[in-house]
């Protein structure tokens, strides 16, 4: 089955990973299935309880992308709790029983969520943390600076939480290693396939990371390895009998990466990267001085082109700031005079409209008790707005409302990065006589006819004296 991370298609499928959006920043993962697998005694089958209310997995299935889903009425009390079976009861009826059809779900008064489609953005946003997790403007920055692209074999040392691992295979990915799993009919001659090595040292992390690989559909495409890559190095396999990867780009998110580096040599069947292309690395160091020694150490490995990066990701806020009365019942406004001359009008115009009310009251207590009114007040003339009411209305009122107020700009303050340093580097690939000449003999470079070198003034001068002599000698 494709991965919904590389093809999620029009809706929703059944025993795939979906996402539930249910505000700015929380994201609940789950596996949609029609049965629930831990038999909690829900009749609708899987549920998912968010504050939100709950949601049956049938509710979400075969829904499109983007979709909104309201809550059902679900009798979350009865959860767990464990009936005595009564004799006469036979096992049909047994609710927990995983082959039983759903109860068809009632639709709950309030209470929804958004289905959205697996990305490595949002898994960031919402994974399970085991570790510190590289965020997104991390591992973009990070992929564009190690070449990643569909075809680049990529070892990770760290697999952590796996949000890089999910962002870089999807760099990588080309086509599936299954035939009969690619969309496309790709060439007649076999192609190199993109792949994602990972190497985790913690048995648990690995194992769980192994897990989310096979639930996503990316197996074939990511390959988790148990191993300590300081000892052992990055060779597929048992260590010391493996295969190598012939890797082009290098992850390290270690707390000393300069004990890896002495197993990504070239030379011998044991090195694990690719002979035929230069090779990326990139590191990560949460100090100064891992990074000062990291550096240290890829100079004496030969590798060039070393740079440290420090990523300070802040997302910046723009907005327009409506200062002033005449926004008054505009959302997001500031309902407040601006200058001293438009909160003086704003007196004077309620000052007026309070002579006007008092006038208006005094008018109708005197036709009540049937006097005659002889002068008519501004209230009866039937005048809807204030005389001063136009003094309060500012010259922007005749701009459009997206270019009324002022500008403003703002950062956030919390960094979502891993806040650490960045060390990048390149390892050429090696160029022997023998590629030489084959280069040379692939692409032949054009005969160059030798100009003499250009002759200065006084040997200009000196032949010319000494072909006039010769010519005197011939006429003498």
């Amino acid at each position: 089955m494709p991965s919904p991370f590389l093809h999620p298609g029009p809706h929703a499928d059944l025993n795939s990973l979906a996402l539930l959006h249910l505000r700015r920043d929380h994201t609940i993962p789950a596996i949609l299935q029609s049965t629930d697998p831990t038999q909690t005694g829900y009749k609708e089958g899987s549920v998912t309880n968010t504050r939100f209310g709950s949601f049956p997995h049938s509710t979400l299935v075969h829904q499109p992308w983007g979709s909104q889903i309201a809550a059902s009425k679900v009798d979350t009390g009865s959860r767990g709790r464990k009936k005595r079976k009564a004799p006469h009861d036979d096992d049909d009826n047994n609710t927990n029983d995983p082959d039983q059809t759903p109860q068809t779900p009632v639709t709950a008064a309030s209470g929804f969520l958004h289905l959205l489609a697996p990305t490595p953005e949002l898994w960031t946003a919402s994974l399970p943390h085991r570790t510190q997790v590289v965020y997104t403007p991390d591992y973009s920055y990070i992929l564009h600076r190690l070449r990643a692209r569909p075809g680049t074999t990529l070892i990770e040392a760290g697999a952590g939480s796996g949000s890089f691992t999910h962002a870089a295979v999807r760099a990588v990915f080309n086509g599936y290693p299954e035939p009969s799993v690619n969309e496309t009919s790709g060439p007649s001659k076999r192609r190199r396939l993109g792949k994602v090595c990972s190497f985790e040292f913690h048995a648990q992390r690995a194992a769980r990371i192994a897990e989310e690989v096979q639930a996503h559909g990316l197996s074939g495409l990511v390959e988790v390895t148990h191993r300590d890559v300081y000892e052992d190095g990055f060779c597929l396999g048992e260590p010391g009998r493996g295969t190598s990867p012939k890797a082009n780009a290098v992850f390290l998110d270690l707390p000393a990466p300069w004990l890896a580096l002495k197993h990504l040599v070239r030379g011998g069947a044991d090195s694990p990267l690719d002979a035929a292309a230069p090779v990326y690395i990139c590191t990560f160091s949460p100090c100064l001085e891992q990074a000062q020694r990291t550096i240290s150490t890829l100079r004496q490995m030969g590798w060039l082109g070393i740079e440290m990066v420090e990523v300070n990701h802040r997302r910046i806020d723009v907005r327009r700031e409506r200062l002033g009365l005449e926004y008054e019942g505009v959302r997001g406004a500031v309902v407040f005079p601006r200058t001293v001359d438009e909160a003086v009008a704003r007196m004077r115009m309620l000052e007026e409209r309070t002579r006007l009310f008092r006038e208006t009251m005094k008018a109708q207590d005197a036709a009540d008790e049937g006097e005659q009114v002889k002068t008519e007040t501004e209230a009866e003339k039937g005048e809807s707005e204030p005389v001063n009411a136009a003094e309060t209305k500012s010259a922007e009122s005749d701009l459009p409302s997206y270019a009324q107020g002022r500008l403003l700009h703002r950062s956030e303050m919390d960094l979502k990065t891993h806040t650490s340093y960045l060390v990048f580097a390149v390892l050429p690939r090696e160029w022997s006589d023998e590629d030489e000449r084959r280069c040379r003999e692939k692409w032949p470079s054009n005969r160059v006819v030798e100009q003499p070198a250009p002759k200065g003034r006084k040997q200009r001068k000196r032949e010319e004296k000494e072909r006039r002599e010769e010519e005197e000698r011939q006429d003498a």
